[in-house]
């Protein structure tokens, strides 16, 4: 059963694309996969198809999303972002390709005062990411 000990879960709105985001984000990371997820049929509120309410998770941590059915003037903010500690140089750099393609690169990989290690990226999707090498923190 999905929603069984976290108490506070992070909730992503999408327009049209949650899926997509779900599925691109479960490929990144281990221990990951849809728990559930519920759509819209004919007639009903959204687009056929499209997510109600969807539960994945990524390296067992849970996270909820919708596509939104109603049409709204904003969508994610860098003012926050999921942050990613990484174990090894391959798995940062790997995520970085990945998440920062057809993104935006706010901090790209690279020694800070902060890390050895680190980089901020917006996704396809508009979520943002914060990744720092873990070992490397200064």
């Amino acid at each position: 059963m999905f929603m069984d000990n976290q108490k506070i879960t992070t909730f992503l709105m999408f327009s049209g694309q949650a899926e997509e985001a779900m599925n691109f984000y479960i490929s990144l990371f281990e221990r990951s996969e849809i728990l559930h997820m519920q759509r819209y049929g004919p007639g009903e509120a959204g687009a056929e198809g499209s997510v109600v309410h969807a539960v994945f998770s990524l390296n067992d941590q849970q996270f909820m999303c919708i596509d939104s059915n109603t049409p709204h003037d904003f969508t994610f903010t860098p003012a926050i972002s999921l942050y990613v500690n990484c174990e090894t140089e391959e798995e940062i750099e790997n995520l970085f390709g990945k998440l920062s393609e057809g993104g935006q690169v706010f901090m790209p990989l690279d020694k800070y005062p902060f890390s050895d290690k680190f980089a901020w990226v917006g996704d396809q999707f508009g979520v943002t990411w914060q990744l720092n090498l873990l070992g490397k923190q200064q």
